[in-house]
């Protein structure tokens, strides 16, 4: 694990190439109010607020290896379709660390991709029209951590106003006590939290 002050060095950095909050806490794997404390540690004298670092890459630098995990969150969704009794239409990929598992995964399941790219400053995200439309799909929304479910929440909330039906939310480390969010089912691989 990175000390406190390489992390807060990667975050400034990060800043420094134009990269806002919300961008650096999706690259570093944090919470947004652990990477606004990191940003502004020199002046703060608040305590550094609890948070887990996730790095995953030692996974993610080997496509086999994306492949291999993505194996296990397609059985975890047939275990889902199975238990609640859904069909499955599409994966939502979120940009940028669950497009790789979702190509993996819809492959596996031959079902549609469809990539979903939130934006950073604005309320609602966009789906790459390059890809699959959302619009009368039931989908699963893939993505690699889960810290404040924000990036997860608005996710749900487009496929829902895109005419779309979030079934399933499924990440690679879930770093809050939840098992749903906005009313979706949520599975992660490994939950991670503070006790």
């Amino acid at each position: 694990m990175k000390s406190v002050e390489e992390l807060a060095q990667r975050a400034m950095d990060l800043r420094k190439k134009g990269l806002d909050i919300k961008e650096i806490a999706t690259e570093m794997h944090l919470s947004t109010t652990t990477v606004k404390w990191l940003l502004t540690k020199g002046a703060s004298t608040e305590e550094l607020p609890r948070d887990v670092k996730i790095g995953w890459r030692s996974i993610g630098i080997f496509p086999y290896r994306i492949s291999k995990i993505a194996e296990i969150m397609t059985d975890i969704i047939m275990e889902e379709m199975e238990k609640r009794d859904f069909d499955v239409d599409a994966i939502v990929g979120i940009l940028i660390n669950g497009i790789p598992l979702a190509t993996f995964i819809a492959e596996e399941m031959n079902v549609e991709m469809i990539i979903y790219r939130p934006h950073p400053k604005r309320e609602e995200g966009a789906f790459s029209s390059n890809y699959a439309h959302v619009q009368g799909k039931r989908v699963v929304l893939v993505d690699d951590v889960l810290s404040t479910g924000e990036t997860m929440r608005k996710a749900i909330e487009d496929v829902k106003n895109a005419g779309g039906e979030p079934v399933l939310a499924v990440v690679l480390v879930n770093k809050t006590p939840w098992d749903e969010v906005n009313g979706v089912p949520l599975r992660g691989l490994i939950r991670a939290r503070l006790l």
